[in-house]
């Protein structure tokens, strides 16, 4: 395997990663439900991505075979403890496809004035429009994922621009207008902002220098999303005040400097946003699903021995990081083109998904789509409590991993994960009825007593997307 990462080319995939079109909901949601004191719920996650950041890149330095969230669960928790994981990242994605979608029909109801129908009618087309697209073929392009992440930036950088001269200090007063439970809340709904660090924990072994370059990769992206993420809290308080919980935040700054032109701007960025994103995450889930179903068919029909279940560590396997190349990296949202265009026998990357969907994941997207977009139309339900339900999922991947590094790492990435292990555990808590399906997930997980195979090289596979990134998307 070739090392062909330097310092920028590996800062602009980890910011690719972390950011994504969440950013054009997320802040608005915080802020109608904690007010001002949303900003707090910033700050903390802030806090808790720079320990995620510690844990992967210990991980996949450390444990370069270990293959993606899903391997590192199971070589520190036992295989029904990775598989839990596996299953819970691909739920995320399935819930978060049309979540996505819901975001470019926000603008578009925005522009058109049409109003919560508008905009479920629109994201459910480009739902189905997203499936037809992969059913038939797609081949992610890397120049495109970064033209998707340029355009993000592009759209939040004009939107703090223009809003940031309207700011007045009234508008942080009452500072926790709804109390600070409320600030917890607000942090399970960012959490889906903070999602991305273990998409890319497999890169680390494409570094030349690892142990030199990835601090200053991590340093810099991080401080690059720190800055992103806390203009843009900061100004949707500061200047659009009682309007600050708008569900299409950044149309809103837009407009404070542009106009009705920013409402068209805005209504444009996110629907290309949408259909890049949701595209990436349906490439990921088909290929993590294709992983699984490789894994399911190469079990072993003995019932789990001593030592595979919950919380028994599974020896990596020796295979000298190699299957990073290709691809055991379930749950490692980086596209195949992101993370070196060819695997290790030359072929296509594996994210071009021509007639590779299996047609159950594409009735799992459909059915997720009914059960999530048709009761927001009806106004069952609000849009924050969607939110939560993929956000959930990934918390107990977080979880998970955690609990794994705190097993596998040694000194500092460690203590990391206990910190961090600690703050997940806390913003669950706050998810309420979002809980259920994830753990629905993680029990029939659970019950398959079946033995997984080692991670290796034959699953290869690049999910390409974390909900709510260009993934992750998380990538």
């Amino acid at each position: 395997m070739s090392s062909d990462i330097g310092v920028v080319r590996g800062t602009a995939l980890y910011i690719g990663a972390l950011l994504g079109p969440g950013l054009l909901l997320l802040p608005g949601l915080a802020a109608h439900q904690a007010g001002p004191a949303s900003i707090v719920a910033w700050v903390v996650l802030l806090g808790a991505s720079a320990l995620f950041a510690v844990v992967f890149a210990a991980l996949g330095v450390r444990h370069p075979s270990a293959g993606g969230v899903w391997g590192y669960a199971r070589a520190g928790l036992g295989d029904r403890a990775g598989r839990a994981v596996a299953w819970c990242f691909l739920a995320g994605v399935i819930a978060g496809a049309p979540i996505v979608c819901v975001i470019g029909g926000n603008y578009v109801a925005e522009l058109t004035g049409g109003g919560v129908r508008v905009a479920a009618t629109t994201a459910a087309l480009l739902l189905l429009g997203a499936l037809g697209v992969v059913a038939r073929g797609l081949r992610t392009s890397s120049t495109v994922q970064f033209g998707l992440v340029a355009l993000l930036l592009a759209v939040v950088v004009g939107a703090v621009a223009s809003a940031a001269p309207a700011s007045a200090a009234a508008n942080w007063t009452p500072f926790a207008p709804h109390g600070w439970s409320a600030v917890g809340r607000a942090a399970a709904t960012l959490m889906l902002a903070f999602v991305g660090w273990e998409a890319i924990a497999p890169l680390t072994t494409r570094f030349a220098q690892p142990r030199r370059q990835l601090p200053v990769v991590i340093a810099i992206a991080f401080a690059a999303t720190t800055v992103v993420y806390l203009a843009l809290g900061t100004v949707t308080v500061a200047a659009l005040g009682p309007r600050a919980g708008t569900e299409v935040p950044l149309a809103a700054l837009l407009t404070l400097g542009l106009g009705d032109a920013g409402t068209a701007v805005a209504a444009v960025g996110a629907v290309v946003l949408t259909v890049g994103a949701v595209l990436a995450y349906m490439s990921g889930a088909a290929g993590l699903a294709r992983a699984l179903r490789t894994a399911g068919a190469q079990q072993s029909a003995s019932r789990t021995g001593p030592g595979t279940g919950w919380g028994a560590p599974v020896p990596l396997p020796e295979s000298g990081g190699r299957d990073l190349r290709g691809a055991a990296d379930l749950g490692a949202a980086v596209p195949a083109s992101r993370s070196g265009g060819r695997d290790q026998g030359g072929a296509r990357p594996a994210d071009d998904l021509r007639g590779t969907m299996p047609a159950w994941l594409a009735l799992a997207i459909l059915a997720s789509g009914a059960i999530l977009i048709v009761p927001l139309a009806t106004g069952a339900i609000g849009l924050a409590t969607l939110v939560n339900v993929p956000t959930t999922f990934f918390l107990v991947v977080y979880l998970g991993c955690t609990a794994a590094g705190w097993r596998l790492l040694r000194g500092i990435p460690r203590a990391c994960s206990a910190v961090a292990f600690g703050i997940v555990a806390v913003v669950l808590g706050f998810c309420g009825a979002a809980l259920i399906p994830a753990a629905l997930v993680t029990a029939a997980a659970a019950v398959n007593r079946k033995r997984p195979p080692e991670p290796a090289d034959r699953l290869t596979h690049h999910p390409a997307g974390t909900p709510l990134k260009a993934a992750r998307s998380r990538s």
